[in-house]
Order: structure tokens, then sequence, then C-alpha cells
């Protein structure tokens, strides 16, 4: 039998294994190489500063944007918190991405999870959303040839309620015996909710989205419980930066109060027109909605990368604000790797 040679590590271990990586066309070697994630430092800090310290001994607080980056890996890879913490310290790829050595101590998830947190308290992750957005605009790279709107659902774990539950959880009510058990309140997701899409039924929150119509990048989103109609939260994603171009969205869109507000603003409406009973399509129309169905099914391109490349369409959290804070990193790095797509097609001028 071959005894297996006693291994000797060598200095440049490291640094060949990275090359190697190089060579398979590591993802987040591009990521960080297009991506100055120091843009976020100074807006990141203050969920640092949510909690000063309280004297002058004791740990130094983790840096603020290794962190982010953290929580950008989770939402790119669909991790908890916990396999975040093992994969960065398993994977070369991940610590390279973070500016991490082999020495250097690596984030538990308990700290991940508090930064997390103290990011939705205060919004931050909506804020870096919008800050990303106004360093594409001012460098030009969004296209404004028009604008997609469209919702996607986002699942979280079914509640395995009675019906009496149910029934208070939709009036808006707690059930009178979880009071009693913070522990059990603590694991139900009273805000959540289920919908239907065909002869499917899901469970959890939707992910209203605005996109560039020449670069399918988002421009704009909103977090809602899944039950909520796709049409209710557009206007507020509407406005007067739209006037001029044309806005795409599917029939469900359309209403008598949309037209005013499109007509109101100046943009060109190119949702689809919607059959009912009795007055069906003329075959004109179907000819329109066509046309514009070629532009319109570009932000599906969105959902589907968000569901097979990143797996982001379904979360482990409860409760609207968390939702609504895993959501926004969700939007926010597809965002980060759609310009790092367009960088690296040639599309766009790098911005950094």
């Amino acid at each position: 039998m071959d005894i297996p040679r006693p291994y000797q590590p060598s200095f440049f271990d490291e640094s060949e294994r990275l090359a190697a990586l190089s060579k398979l066309h590591d993802p987040l070697e591009a990521l960080a190489t297009h991506v100055n994630f120091e843009i976020f430092r100074e807006l990141l800090e203050q969920a640092l500063e949510e909690r000063p310290a309280k004297g002058p001994g004791g740990r130094p607080a983790m840096d603020a944007v290794l962190m982010f980056k953290m929580l950008m890996l989770q939402r790119l890879y669909n991790l908890s918190d916990e396999q975040v913490e093992f994969q960065v310290t398993d994977r070369l790829s991940f610590t390279r991405f973070l500016g991490l050595r082999l020495g250097d101590k690596v984030p538990d998830f308990t700290t991940l999870w508090r930064f997390r947190e103290r990011l939705g308290r205060q919004g931050l992750e909506r804020a870096a959303f919008d800050l990303f957005h106004e360093q594409l605009d001012a460098a030009g790279v969004l296209a404004k040839t028009g604008s997609i709107i469209d919702a996607t659902i986002v699942e979280v774990p079914i509640q395995r309620n009675t019906r009496a539950e149910n029934d208070l959880i939709k009036k808006g009510q707690t059930p009178p015996s979880w009071k009693d058990e913070p522990h059990k309140l603590s694991h139900k997701d009273v805000q959540a909710r289920w919908t239907r899409q065909g002869p499917q039924t899901f469970y959890g929150y939707k992910d209203h989205i605005k996109t560039d119509a020449g670069t399918t990048l988002i421009t704009d989103y909103r977090v809602t419980p899944a039950n909520t109609h796709d049409s209710v939260p557009a206007p507020e994603m509407i406005n007067a930066t739209d006037a001029g171009r044309p806005l795409y969205a599917d029939a469900a869109y359309g209403s008598e109060a949309m037209d005013r507000k499109l007509r109101r603003l100046g943009v060109e409406n190119r949702i689809q027109i919607k059959g009912r009973r009795g007055a069906p399509l003329t075959d004109q129309q179907r000819q329109h909605n066509r046309q514009k169905a070629r532009i319109r099914v570009m932000v599906e391109h969105v959902f589907a990368y968000m569901e097979n490349s990143m797996n982001c369409l379904y979360l482990r959290c409860i409760g609207l604000p968390r939702a609504t804070t895993q959501i926004g990193l969700a939007n926010l790095t597809y965002n980060l790797c759609r310009y790092v797509q367009l960088v690296r097609l040639g599309r766009v001028q790098p911005v950094w």
C-alpha cells in the first residue's frame, strides 16, 4: 500500500491557489474589481455607531464594509448566518473577496446577525441601494429608454397554525395563547400572507420592482405581503423622473387611476391591454400587446437570475421588517452583479 507523503506547506501555496481561481474566472474577483465598496463606508458605519462602546476596553468593532460584503455573499448564495461564517472560513474565493488572509479572524454569525439587524432598524439597506443607484445614474450607466414594473413572490417558511389562529392573524390580532409563550411568538410570522398563482399557492412576501428597460438594473422597489395586488404599490414607484419615457407592465397594472397618473406625469403608457368578458381584444390590440411584451419580458430575466443564480426567492426570516431588509439587500446584490456583467460585456463604461 502506498503511504501518502507528509504535506509540507509552501510559502506560495495560497497565492498559487488564488491564481488558479482567477484562471477559472472567479465571479467574486470580478465583483471586487469593478465595484468600489468603499462608497458605502460612511453610510454603513452608522450601523456600528448605533451601539457605542461602553468603555475604552474590549474588542474593536468589525470593519463595516467587511460585514456588508459578507451580507452580499449571503444574498448572492442564499446562505444562513451560520453558513456564511463557515463558507468564509472554508473558501479562498470568499476570503479574497472580503480582503482577508488565512490568518485573519472571520466575524462569527452572531456578529453578522446583529449588524444586519442594525442596518434594518435604520433602513440603511435601502439607503445603500439608493446610493449605488445614484452613482450609476450620475455616471450615465442607466439607459433611460423606459421602465418596466413587475413583482415576484418571495417565499418564507410556512406557518402551521389552526384556522382560528389564522382568522385572528388576518384581522391583525395576535392569538391570546401566543402572548403567554414569547418563545413561540418569536417564531411566528404574523405579517406574511398566502396568495395563489394559477393552481399553486405561496406563502410569504412580494418584491415589487421597477427596472431600467435598457440595462435591466433595478431602479426602485417596494416590499409587501404576498397577497397585495401587484398594482397597489406601483403608483409609488412612478414619478416625475419617468416623464417623457415609456412605462411597460403586464395587464394587471392597467386601471383608470394608473392611466390618469401616467397622463399627468407625461409618461408614455405601454401597459398591456386586458380583454374583458363581452369585450375581447381586437387583432390590433393583440398585436400591440405582443410588441409591448418584447420589452416587458426583460424584467423576467431579473427574477430568473434571482431565482436560479442567487436562489434568493426563499428567505429564512420572520416578519415584514426583516423581509424588507433581506429583499432590499438581494435587490442591491443583483444590481452589483448586473453592473459587473454590463461592464464585462462592454455595454457600459466602468464607474470606478
